[in-house]
C-alpha cells in the first residue's frame, strides 16, 4: 500500500481478530476505524463507528462517515463473524441463514459499499478473514464452514474483476485461534439427537483445542502484511495445521482427507 493510502476500516472490531487489527494497524501508522455494533473498550488511535454488517444501510452510513471523517477509505479488513454447532440434519435454516447473513452477505454489504470509492481513486486493498475451515470442514460446524468456503469462492473472483482498478484482495485464512470465538459460538439447543455420541465428541475437541491456540495477534500481523506488501499473496494461512491443511487438501484424495478429519474431531 502507497505511503498515502493509510485509512482503513476493519469490521467486527469489538473482539478477537477485529480487536487485534485494529490495535496494531493503529500502531503501525494507519488511521484506524473499527466497525461494529456495540462500542468497544476504548483503543488508543481507533476511532469507533457503528455498524452492523448484516444492515446494508447501517454499512453505508459508516462507510460514508469514514471517508466525511478522514477523506477515503484505503483499506477494509472483513473480519466479522460467528459460528453455529449442529448437525446438517437438526439445525434450523434460521439458525444457517443467520450464520449466512452475517458470514458471507455482511462480508459483501461492506465490500460493495467501499468499492465505488477505492474503484474511481485507482488504489485500494480488501482483506477478507476467511477459516482453513473453509478447505477442511468441520463436522458439526458444516454451516461456519460452508460459509468460509463461499468466502473463499468470493474473494478470488473478486480480485480478478477488481484488479484493473489498482485494487488488491487477499484472503487470510486462521487455523484455531485463542479469542472468545468459543464463548460466542451458537451451540445449538439441548435435548436429544441421533448424533449425541459423536456431537459431544466434535465439541469437546474443539472446546479443549482452542484456550491452547495462540492468540488472535498473530492473525493481525498477517493482516498487516496484506496491506502493506506490494504486491499482495492471494491466500495468507496462520496459525495451527496453517501448512498441513493446505498441503493435504493438495495432495490427498478427497476421502482421505475426510478419514484425517473424522479421526481428528472423533466421530
Amino acid at each position: 500500500m502507497s505511503s498515502r493510502a493509510r485509512v482503513v476500516l476493519v469490521t467486527g472490531a469489538s473482539s478477537g481478530i477485529g480487536a487485534a487489527a485494529v490495535s496494531l494497524l493503529a500502531e503501525r501508522g494507519f488511521v484506524v476505524f473499527g466497525g461494529s455494533r456495540n462500542p468497544p473498550a476504548v483503543i488508543p488511535r481507533v476511532r469507533h463507528v457503528a455498524m452492523d454488517v448484516r444492515d446494508e444501510g447501517s454499512v453505508r452510513s459508516a462507510v460514508s462517515q469514514v471517508a466525511t471523517e478522514a477523506g477515503s477509505v484505503d483499506a477494509l479488513v472483513c473480519s466479522a463473524g460467528f459460528g453455529i454447532f449442529g448437525s446438517v440434519e437438526e439445525t434450523s435454516l434460521e439458525r444457517a441463514r443467520a450464520q449466512f447473513e452475517t458470514n458471507v452477505f455482511g462480508t459483501l454489504n461492506a465490500i460493495r459499499a467501499v468499492l465505488p470509492g477505492m474503484r474511481e481513486g485507482g488504489r485500494g486493498r480488501i482483506v477478507v478473514v476467511g477459516s482453513l475451515a473453509g478447505r477442511a470442514p468441520i463436522p458439526f460446524q458444516a454451516h461456519y464452514s460452508a460459509s468460509k468456503a463461499a468466502l473463499d469462492a468470493l474473494t478470488l473472483a473478486l480480485r480478478l474483476e477488481v484488479r484493473p482498478f489498482g485494487i488488491g484482495v487477499s484472503l487470510v485464512e486462521p487455523g484455531d485461534i485463542r479469542t472468545g470465538f468459543g464463548e460466542a459460538t451458537d451451540w445449538g439447543p439441548p435435548g436429544e439427537s441421533p448424533y449425541a455420541g459423536p456431537l459431544r465428541s466434535c465439541e469437546t475437541v474443539i472446546r479443549e483445542s482452542l484456550p491452547k491456540a495462540p492468540g488472535p495477534e498473530i492473525v493481525a500481523r498477517v493482516i498487516h502484511r496484506a496491506l502493506t506488501e506490494r504486491r499482495p499473496r492471494v491466500r495468507y494461512t496462520v496459525g495451527p495445521d496453517s501448512r498441513l491443511v493446505p498441503l493435504g487438501r493438495r495432495l490427498l484424495p478427497d476421502f482421505l482427507s475426510l478419514e484425517l478429519i473424522r479421526s481428528h474431531f472423533r466421530v
